[in-house]
């Protein structure tokens, strides 16, 4: 008769063998996390809840527990539920259970302040006022004191803004029984940061782009925080395509800007990266042709000027040039500050763009108009005219007769006028009567003559007409004004 205890077994095939139970072990192990410490921080899930602790997975071969107390809220219900996901301390264990606590907080007594300040575990706790040098902290139900500089990782400009919030506080100092306490919350934070900080720096890459804080400014650029505790520079030559005298004239403090990683390179406290705020953007070159047309008239701001001319930046990082001759069609420009300043708005028009050579060529004075282009409106030959001396050279007298018309009369034409000498000691702003002698508007010439050429009683008439003799004839004038009225009265 066959042995009945062998019916029920399962085929030789089907037993586990002692390798697969080895395999099956590793596996369930193989998630686990490696041993705890005291004060490590979980993220651990809730695996089920009694009515005084709270069991949680710790991602080890053994489960975590939480006073239940400690996690109901200021109406002493439990706000969570299985499945339910907290953040909590470890803060003792042994072979088979791991004691966890969200932050040690609400009442207690001696002994858990000193478990919180050996195990380096939180402590809750809610500023009371601003005192000397610090805080007045509640913790447990006992009074403590943070120092001003380690309730945060940044300058306290406004401690008043900190009272009445509840934070977590690691304890730095526990001595008289409990009667001294000193926190930092500093620490906390600062760990935290460094966290992410690893974290974002793990991941971290060139031409990678970013928006940022601006949170102080220096001569030679501008410092961003890319997440809290890490900051990047900018150079000012990064800051802007415009050219700048300080980062001031783009940025300001607390300003939020998009950034680019140029480089990431090492330093003396760590890794040092280099951002840029105008790469981002792109060049603005590359897209000048699609927003400048050549005889476009536009605005700009004059950027510097050069004994050449001006330079007017036309779009933020594009400047032009206003050559000296293209400054005015009214007057003789000897340098370019006559008429225009670095820092005037002005309007222009686009003379050429030539985008291989980065060069865009501009009119100052094609935007206000050329005087001669209706020149042969204003005048014709043989036009008596009154204009002003403007220069005198040896071939003839340069005469202004309209802003930006200028003729000239010359020696051949003086010397047939019975007035040749007193004419010549006419000085600059002297007013003369004179003719038109010739026009050419596509030369841009007029050539002049003595009003009173062969007649030297039109030009006795037009001295008695014109105003009483200035300081600008000079001596000479004078006299020669007294001598004429006397012939007069002849």
């Amino acid at each position: 008769m066959a042995d009945d205890s062998s019916i029920n077994d399962p085929p030789e095939s089907d037993k586990p063998s002692e390798e697969s139970f080895a395999e099956m072990f590793e596996a369930y192990s193989a998630g686990m996390k490696e041993d705890l410490r005291i004060g490590d921080k979980l993220h651990a899930r809730i695996i089920s809840i009694s009515d005084s602790s709270v069991f949680v997975d710790t991602g080890t071969k053994n489960d975590g527990v939480v006073d239940i107390q400690e996690l109901k809220d200021e109406n002493g219900q439990l706000p969570f539920v299985v499945g339910d996901e907290l953040d909590l301390y470890v803060v003792a264990m042994d072979e088979s259970e791991v004691r966890l606590s969200k932050a040690i907080s609400g009442a207690g007594g001696l002994d858990m302040l000193k478990d919180a300040y050996s195990g380096g575990i939180p402590v809750e706790g809610r500023v009371q006022q601003v005192i000397k040098g610090g805080f007045q902290v509640e913790v447990l139900k006992r009074r403590a004191f943070c120092p001003i500089s380690q309730i945060d990782t940044q300058y306290v400009n406004a401690p008043e803004n900190y009272v009445g919030q509840t934070f977590q506080f690691v304890i730095k100092k526990l001595t008289e029984n409990g009667r001294n306490i000193v926190l930092s919350r500093r620490d906390i934070l600062e760990a935290e940061q460094k966290k992410g900080r690893d974290l974002f720096m793990k991941d971290l890459t060139k031409d990678q782009v970013f928006e940022g804080r601006i949170t102080r400014l220096m001569p030679y650029g501008a410092f961003v925080e890319l997440i809290p505790g890490l900051e990047g520079m900018v150079h000012i030559s990064e800051l802007s395509w415009s050219r700048l005298e300080k980062p001031e004239d783009a940025v300001q403090p607390g300003q939020t800007i998009r950034v680019k990683v140029l480089r990431i390179e090492p330093g003396k406290k760590g890794q040092k990266i280099a951002l840029s705020a105008k790469q981002v953007e792109g060049d603005p070159w590359d897209r000048l042709p699609e927003q400048i047309k050549s005889g476009a008239k536009i605005t700009g701001k004059v950027t510097r000027c050069t004994d050449f001319g001006a330079f007017v930046e036309v779009q933020p990082g594009v400047e032009g040039l206003v050559h000296i001759s293209e400054m005015s069609y009214t007057q003789r420009v000897h340098k370019a500050q006559d008429v225009v300043q670095p820092g005037q708005t002005v309007t222009v028009v686009v003379k050429e763009i030539d985008m291989a050579k980065r060069r865009i060529g501009l009119s100052l004075r094609d935007a206000e108009g050329d005087p001669w282009a209706d020149i042969d409106q204003k005048f014709v030959k043989g036009q008596p005219v009154e204009g002003t001396v403007e220069k005198q050279e040896k071939f003839g007298i340069f005469v202004s007769l309209a802003p930006g018309i200028v003729g000239l009369l010359p020696k051949s034409a003086l010397s047939r006028s019975p007035s040749a000498g007193q004419i010549e000691k006419l000085k600059p702003g002297d007013r003369i009567p004179v003719t038109i002698e010739s026009l050419s508007s596509a030369e841009r010439k007029i050539s002049l003559k003595p009003r009173d050429a062969g007649d030297e009683d039109e030009w006795r008439q037009f001295q008695k007409e014109a105003p009483a003799p200035s300081n600008s004839m000079g001596a000479l004038g004078e006299k020669l004004a007294r001598a004429l009225q006397k012939d007069d009265k002849k």
